[in-house]
């Protein structure tokens, strides 16, 4: 197995543990969408890495199509339209909320679009320069791209929570610095680093630094989990205890 294989299984299993974690102090079901973000990401993960078995010889053609789109699927198509819309169900009245709502409505555009290009137009993945580029007539333009960037970054960016401002400062931070050193291969190389940095998602709801009634706090009221399921066990073994 290739190394970039290898590492994109690593990252997909220390994500998926991270998002079960993440997921298992969730209090809100308007929190929900945004909580499950590092595992989404690692699903992800899991898919460049079938992709990268497929650049290596490893799997088939028509398996390496099949992965591919799924990456490009969730990258391209789903996360403009998720990630606003995760941000939009945790924010509270206002004008922040109306403006994030635009953003949604931008990013809601902008997955029609691309997966319109992904599913009536041929898609290319090879190996360049180390990374993996995507390539797809319809997907590649310089303005949907904008309107990716706005939707994705500017909803986290306008967030009341300090902490999903933060998310959105690093990966505009991310997404700069893949454009200008490898703008060839931005699709893979920035969701990468913005999965790395969905880990931090887990300290925050862990920390109880989340809460939809009571931004940048906690409310008084100790609220249930939503997936008791998750802690279960470790529940059952302190009732033993």
């Amino acid at each position: 197995m290739c190394f970039s294989a290898t590492a994109s299984f690593v990252a997909a299993g220390v994500l998926g543990t991270i998002g079960v974690a993440t997921l298992r102090h969730v209090r809100e079901p308007r929190s929900l969408l945004f909580a499950s973000v590092p595992m989404l990401f690692a699903f992800h993960q899991f898919s460049e890495g079938m992709v990268w078995l497929g650049l290596d010889g490893r799997i088939g053609k028509i398996a390496l199509d099949h992965v591919a789109f799924l990456f490009t699927l969730y990258a391209q198509g789903i996360l403009p339209f998720l990630m606003p819309l995760a941000v939009l169900l945790m924010e509270p009245p206002g004008w922040r909320r109306g403006a994030i709502l635009g953003l949604t409505g931008i990013g809601a555009l902008v997955c029609l679009w691309d997966v319109t290009g992904l599913i009536f137009y041929p898609s290319q993945a090879f190996i360049e320069h180390h990374s993996i580029a995507y390539r797809n007539p319809l997907t590649s333009s310089f303005a949907v791209s904008l309107l990716y960037i706005l939707a994705t970054c500017g909803a986290l960016i306008l967030s009341t929570h300090r902490v999903v401002r933060t998310y959105g400062v690093l990966n505009i931070v991310a997404l700069s610095i893949v454009e200008l050193v490898k703008g060839y291969a931005f699709a893979s190389v920035w969701c990468f680093y913005a999965a790395v940095m969905s880990a931090m998602i887990y300290w925050q709801f862990s920390s109880r630094n989340i809460d939809v009634a009571t931004p940048n706090g906690a409310s008084p009221i100790r609220r249930p989990h939503l997936l008791p399921w998750l802690r279960w066990h470790r529940e059952r073994i302190g009732n033993r205890a």
